[in-house]
């Protein structure tokens, strides 16, 4: 799977090629840096790692005066790259938010009955997930468990919840 910085830039290369600059403007006006803080060294050296595994590919472009500027579109080995990646995101829960989160962003790259596909399957795990823990919660509780414990897990639960209703939001919107 990519790291989440590959998958970001590789999305935002999906939907048009882009040069460096370009991605990092495109991140600021996205407000990624509130959720997920990547830098701006972080997309230069992602982009040579993913240029060197042939994901993206490079061609200079000269505009006017201006210095020369390599432009970025993503290779079909990039493609499938990304659809594997963010297939892996979003049928999978992290308590890292921000795997899902960069999946979300890109998920119409994937064809209407394959994003309910998705986010069904993703929504059937994240129920699981949330029987296992009340399962886990009704037995701390019927223990002797230390009640920060038994808060830390609820926490949990918390958490679970809020990403089945936001999967649950996106689910709603896909037409």
């Amino acid at each position: 799977m990519l790291s989440k910085a590959a998958t970001m830039l590789l999305g935002l290369i999906n939907e048009n090629p882009l040069n460096a600059y370009e991605i990092t403007k495109k991140l600021q006006i996205m407000n990624v840096k509130w959720w997920y803080n990547i830098a701006d060294s972080t997309v230069y050296t992602t982009i040579r790692n993913l240029e060197k595994k042939e994901l993206i590919s490079g061609t200079v472009e000269k505009v006017g005066n201006m210095p020369d500027r390599t432009v970025y579109s993503i290779t079909e080995k990039g493609k499938t790259e990304l659809l594997n990646s963010l297939k892996k995101s979003i049928l999978q829960f992290d308590y890292d938010m921000n795997v899902f989160s960069i999946a979300a962003f890109f998920i119409e790259v994937f064809p209407v009955e394959e994003r309910r596909k998705l986010l069904r399957k993703r929504l059937d795990i994240l129920k699981k997930y949330l029987n296992g823990i009340e399962r886990q919660i009704k037995e701390m509780e019927t223990s002797n468990i230390p009640k920060i414990t038994i808060a830390n897990v609820q926490r949990i639960q918390d958490i679970v919840i809020a990403e089945i209703s936001g999967t649950q939001k996106l689910f709603d919107v896909i037409v």
